[in-house]
């Protein structure tokens, strides 16, 4: 079912996932129809890069024509210079390629609002389970009609930790001796989930601004921390190693 309700919000908000809904119908039509191609890994990746490729089209249409002026940038395409410089459009129109690929259900869309450098809207969509994650700066953060939060775990040990691209093999084997560590392949989803508390703390190192505009404003307005890897609270995306609540920021750098 593609309906999402949400509380009292902005236009903006509107056409956000108004467009984020309309692109995820090609993109879990496409999904269904995957099971017919698993026997050949070739033309899986090229139906995945024409159903993302789609996705991102709709997604460029519906944005610029509720705001024809403002910049639009995209995994998937040549970034767009609007006559407006100071708004700009930061979209993945399909986060978990290798998860879709695979027929394997987590993976998402996200579209955040950049103005002035400066993300002040964002929305995460994940289709399969219809929630959508959205906030605006000084306004919270929300899943569907409900306000979320970071946990509020103090023990590292009691953490549940997810990992994106790390490069280091000390990181990964003190990582991978935890019992709750989770691996999930959809960054903007593990963002999501950290500013819903569903996820403790985060590692993820020399992101792409699609991957996680959207998911910093998430998890600053549900009270979450971005921090570099020594621990101290930033705002640069290029920066970012880790993510988590203020409770366990201290731990969580010391791992690293």
């Amino acid at each position: 079912m593609l309906s999402v309700k949400l509380p009292t919000h902005s236009a903006l908000i509107t056409v956000m996932s108004r467009a984020i809904i309309k692109a995820s119908k090609v993109l879990l039509r496409d999904f269904s129809e995957l099971e017919n191609l698993q026997v050949s890994v070739k033309s899986n990746r090229d139906f995945v890069t024409s159903a993302d490729r789609n996705a991102d089209k709709i997604l460029m249409q519906e944005l610029r024509r509720a705001r024809p002026t403002y910049s639009y940038l995209s995994e998937e395409s040549e970034e767009i210079m609007g006559e407006d410089p100071s708004h700009r459009w930061i979209v993945d129109p399909l986060d978990g390629t290798a998860n879709y690929m695979h027929g394997y259900p987590h993976w998402a869309i996200s579209v955040a609002l950049e103005k002035e450098e400066e993300v002040i809207a964002a929305v995460t969509y994940d289709p399969i389970k219809n929630e959508m994650f959205w906030g605006e700066k000084g306004c919270g953060a929300y899943l569907n009609d409900k306000k979320i939060r970071v946990s509020g775990r103090h023990d590292i040990r009691d953490a549940l930790i997810s990992f994106g691209a790390f490069e280091s093999n000390i990181f990964m084997k003190k990582v991978m001796s935890m019992s709750r560590i989770r691996k999930m392949g959809a960054i903007t989803l593990d963002m999501a989930y950290l500013a819903a508390g569903r996820v403790d703390v985060l590692y993820f190192v020399k992101p792409n601004k699609w991957d996680v505009a959207a998911g910093m404003l998430l998890i600053k307005e549900a009270g979450g921390i971005l921090a570099d890897k020594d621990g101290r609270p930033i705002g640069n995306y290029r920066e970012i190693s880790l993510m988590s609540n203020l409770n366990l920021l201290e731990q969580a750098a010391q791992i690293l």
